[in-house]
């Protein structure tokens, strides 16, 4: 895939890049070897104030970079906004709490015929970081803060249709202070991973995106014994019981997914409504979706703009296709718009059932599937029925369903009367398909650590 900035909502080729040589890649590697060095040497209050000073440039630049991802990748500029804004409070987070997650963790030294003994965090070198375009700020900046916090550096290999925010985030940390090399940005194809994995400058990775694209950096990875935090995909359910609050549950659905042109890999997919209240859900749920608009994510009032790419917009409309060709019930959207750029509507399909994709597949667009049950029992299994684990909502305020929802779902995350997020103080990662490790919270920022045993006579 050629790397350019490519606008979804016309279609237009807005600038190309060269994609970066052996060479320079080669000389960025060098750089961050050294930066390692020197960063690694620095106490946590230095760290902090350059990861605030990040968090400031953040904030006077939020307008720039919030156009810029929406030119790129096509999510409403409110969205983009509000990303903007959300990164800046988790480096603020990171800024504040690093210390305190990585303090050395005393353990009871009687215990182990010690002196003293404790658990001593330390970075680890190099960590390469694999990012998708759907939120392509904030996947890399919940990454790279708590990175650089620990004293790791960061080398991004961005997706190759969000090159001008992967650019942005090099110079970001740039500007805040820290050293040289201790966040730098490829310009490279995918086909170039493999012998960034394999290096010895490289000491990890992370990466956010497909579950093919997982497997082989896993696979890659294993074969020289690094450590990998794998994100990803989802196909959430979203449960809805008869005593939820029915009509907030169906506003919140909306919101659930369709945010971010319904692109995100714990957008709600899967709307598993008990019987005694679907009919009042589905109604208010359709209702929703309809008043939906769509549009140039540009202009005030977008709720949904074009997705990123055209395969991704023609393998939405596929899946829908299928669907409707095996019976199932469309009850809004479902055509694809005589219009320029890679628009789909919100759609909403009933009556699924196993022999369409739609059933097993994620699907990554504004399409939602609704199913029908008659128990908790049901409900939870046709939630769990999938290979994927990365979050599940539920509404109830049945407080003994609550807890059974917490235990029950199989899955990274369960929130409960509400959607799926992702906030700095909570671990984030799913289970199953969907990958392992952690990132966020203290979980996140240890992942990349040494975690040391010291024990003293």
């Amino acid at each position: 895939m050629a790397i350019a900035t490519i606008n979804p909502a016309t279609g237009e080729v807005v600038k190309t890049f060269e994609a970066m040589s052996d060479v320079q890649v080669d000389q960025r590697l060098g750089r961050a070897v050294a930066g390692f060095a020197a960063l690694r040497e620095t106490s946590f209050a230095q760290r902090a104030q350059w990861m605030r000073a990040a968090a400031d440039l953040l904030a006077a630049d939020r307008d720039g970079i919030a156009a810029t991802m929406t030119t790129e990748m096509g999510k409403p500029l409110a969205q983009a906004l509000a990303e903007v804004d959300k990164c800046a409070a988790g480096c603020r987070f990171y800024a504040g709490h690093a210390e305190e997650f990585l303090a050395d963790d005393p353990r009871d030294a009687a215990a182990v015929k010690a002196g003293r003994a404790f658990v001593r965090y330390q970075p680890i070198g190099p960590v390469l970081a694999i990012m998708p375009w759907n939120f392509p700020l904030w996947q890399v900046i919940r990454f790279a803060a708590p990175a650089l916090m620990a004293g790791n550096v960061g080398l991004l290999k961005h997706a190759s249709n969000v090159p001008q925010t992967a650019l942005f985030l090099e110079d970001l940390f740039g500007r805040a202070g820290y050293p040289d090399g201790a966040f730098q940005t490829l310009l490279i194809g995918s086909d170039k991973v493999e012998a960034l994995l394999t290096d010895d400058r490289v000491r990890a990775a992370t990466l956010t995106g497909s579950e093919p694209a997982g497997r082989s950096v896993a696979e890659i990875a294993g074969r020289v014994l690094k450590k990998t935090v794998l994100e990803l995909g989802g196909s959430d359910p979203y449960v809805v019981m008869p005593s939820a609050d029915v009509d907030r549950a169906a506003a919140v659905a909306v919101t659930a997914r369709c945010q971010n042109n319904g692109q995100s890999c714990i957008a709600a997919k899967r709307f598993i409504v008990h019987a005694d209240v679907y009919d009042q859900f589905a109604t208010a749920f359709v209702a929703g979706m309809t008043a939906l608009s769509v549009g140039d994510p540009m202009a005030d009032g977008t709720d949904v703009g074009p997705l990123a790419t055209s395969a991704g917009r023609d393998g939405v409309a596929a899946q829908v296709d299928d669907a409707a060709a095996r019976g199932g019930r469309i009850l809004c959207g479902g055509t694809v718009p005589d219009s320029a750029g890679w628009f789909y509507p919100p759609t909403v399909v009933a009556d699924l059932d196993p022999s369409m994709r739609m059933w097993s597949e994620e699907v990554f667009g504004p399409v939602a599937g609704l199913y029908r049950v008659n128990s908790y029992a049901e409900a939870v299994s046709l939630a769990n029925a999938t290979s994927f684990g990365l979050g599940a909502n539920a509404w109830t305020t049945d407080p003994d369903e609550q807890e059974r929802f917490a235990t029950d779902l199989d899955s990274g995350q369960v929130f409960i009367n509400g959607m799926v997020t992702s906030y700095p103080a909570l671990p984030f990662g799913g289970v199953k398909n969907s990958g392992y490790g952690r990132e966020l919270s203290e979980h996140g920022i240890r992942e990349f650590c040494n975690i040391k045993t010291v024990w003293i006579g």
